[in-house]
């Protein structure tokens, strides 16, 4: 299934080449929603890769989660803790019953890039966290009015000092940088043009305002056109310009498609459907998750993990959410791995791929792995029962034919010299099981799915 067949788009169907096995749909839920336990891989295996996708849409019942959530978020905001909030977004993610959207929550945390080392309001950036998770899969116009209108945006990027005759370009040029159009597809010109349609919007008791005295309502040349032009109809005007499309096709297929996987005659075919479909951002994620090319050869263990994926991907997999580890814990290695949430480090969000694998944060991925299975991450601590996982799932819990398992379980795949070698590594160790499984979650092979 070459990268520049012309109908990688369409939905796969399992063959003898490409058949629909456990690594498949392992693959599908390390990439999509985080990690799955043995019983929802086991699942999906006899559902098949449509009625699996299906099924990740659906999600599951989320009202006793989302009332839960909502306790802890709400202490997060009484505590005034930023620490606790990083740990209500965790808590999010390992228990969600829709842990797509959480996954498209982090995607958009990243293109929205917003740091509360400026904005310094816990309640403003929980409240675009929830503006992020609610259009996170809506058409993108939704989603982009939400967010940059948004009093965390708004302070991030300055929109209350740009005002008309003393116009500030910060708010602006991200807009279309960053947030729509992309380098190379506007002038200077455009982005003092846009700073200007955007004059006039600020934040009056933590909203959203307009203040129409500050407004420049002169005529403005932007991208060609000429005439007077407010901030919203800006936005329209991006939201219609063929690089957004572009754009948002590219982004979303970084999130989903391993590095270098998908030609660019792929990413425009995408960014034309998206265009046809207003943007519908729903639509392109399903597109991608049905597809020949994400479920294809080249797509399959191709993308780095990061941090908030790789922590909360194992803990779900290994179904130690029963009580799950300190949330607060989790966040905190999430930052030691160079993934800080709400405190992306500028404007243009992370640096992913393989940029997450510098020696500092692989030496943390590795000490997390030691501290998870050790059982340091919960407080107070209590080592994970690794056997009882074994038994419990009908697996042998010998040390070889464990670890065999718990790497299919991981991977999907029977990575028989790996499980072989860490076997060996930890059978003179005094709890082997729990060593063998931090050797595989610090190995190479669990940093890429």
């Amino acid at each position: 299934m070459p990268a520049n067949d012309q109908n990688v788009w369409a939905p796969y169907t399992p063959d003898e080449s490409t058949p629909w096995n456990l690594q498949r749909v392992v693959h599908l839920h390390r990439r999509a929603a985080f990690a799955a336990p043995w019983g929802v891989l086991q699942r999906d295996l006899a559902t098949g890769p449509q009625g699996a996708v299906d099924l990740l849409f659906e999600g599951g019942e989320s009202t006793d989660f989302e009332s839960m959530a909502e306790t802890i978020g709400n202490a997060a905001m009484a505590s005034g803790s930023p620490a606790r909030l990083k740990a209500w977004w965790v808590y999010r993610m390992l228990m969600s019953p829709d842990p797509l959207g959480e996954r498209l929550t982090l995607v958009w945390h990243n293109h929205f890039a917003t740091s509360n080392r400026k904005v310094q309001d816990l309640t403003l950036m929980r409240e675009q966290n929830d503006l992020l998770r609610s259009h996170a899969r809506a058409p993108f116009g939704q989603l982009l009015a939400s967010v940059v209108k948004h009093p965390a945006m708004l302070v991030w990027l300055d929109a209350d000092s740009n005002r008309k005759g003393h116009p500030n370009e910060n708010l602006a040029r991200e807009l279309l940088e960053l947030f729509t159009l992309g380098v190379g597809n506007y002038t200077e010109q455009d982005v003092k043009a846009a700073a200007r349609a955007l004059t006039g919007w600020t934040v009056a008791g933590g909203r959203f305002a307009f203040r129409e005295a500050r407004h420049d309502a002169g005529e403005i040349d932007l991208l060609g056109d000429r005439g007077p032009l407010s901030g919203d109809e800006l936005l329209e005007r991006l939201l219609n310009h063929p690089a957004t499309a572009k754009r948002l096709a590219r982004r979303l297929c970084q999130a989903f498609l391993g590095e270098n996987v998908g030609s660019q005659a792929a990413v425009e075919e995408l960014a034309d459907g998206l265009a046809a479909r207003n943007l519908d951002v729903g639509w392109a994620v399903e597109t991608i998750l049905r597809s020949r090319l994400f479920f294809s050869d080249e797509n399959m263990r191709s993308r780095v993990l990061g941090p908030s994926e790789y922590i909360v991907g194992a803990v779900r997999a290994l179904e130690l959410c029963a009580p799950p580890p300190s949330t607060l814990v989790l966040a905190e290695w999430a930052s030691r791995m160079g993934q800080d949430l709400f405190y992306p480090p500028n404007v243009g969000g992370w640096s992913e791929g393989r940029a997450w694998l510098a020696t500092r944060t692989v030496v943390a991925r590795a000490n997390f792995a030691d501290s998870l299975t050790g059982g340091r991450a919960w407080r107070p601590a209590r080592e994970p029962d690794i056997e009882d996982l074994l038994r419990r799932n009908g697996q042998p819990d010998s040390l070889q034919e464990g670890v065999a398992w718990l790497a299919k379980l991981l991977w999907g795949e029977n990575a028989n010299s790996v499980a072989a070698r860490v076997a060996e590594a930890a059978k003179s160790s005094d709890a082997p099981l729990s060593n063998a499984l931090a050797l595989l979650l610090a190995s190479p092979e669990h940093s890429l799915a």
